[in-house]
């Protein structure tokens, strides 16, 4: 198995992803149960990590448009992967 920035992977660990359908190579992220493909993993590790950043920034009162402009990118991604 090897590590990396998202999650982990098995060799040849074939599947359907979570988030889009696709049958490929998953990848694990931690504290999540479902497996993703290599791009569906990615989005969603960084929607995670925005969705800190943007609870962060409104706590403090900083500015949260750039951020949030990113995320609804980014679930626009998803969505548009997961209807094809």
């Amino acid at each position: 198995m090897s590590e990396g920035l998202k999650g982990s992977c098995d060799e040849g660990s074939l599947g359907e992803c979570a988030a889009c359908g696709k049958e490929t190579e998953l990848f694990e992220l931690p504290g999540r149960e479902e497996n993703f493909c290599d791009e569906c993993s990615a989005d969603i590790a960084t929607s995670i990590l925005l969705s800190t950043e943007i609870d962060e920034a409104t706590r403090t009162g900083a500015e949260t448009s750039g951020l949030v402009a990113e995320f609804l990118q980014l679930g626009r991604r998803l969505l548009s992967r997961a209807q094809l």
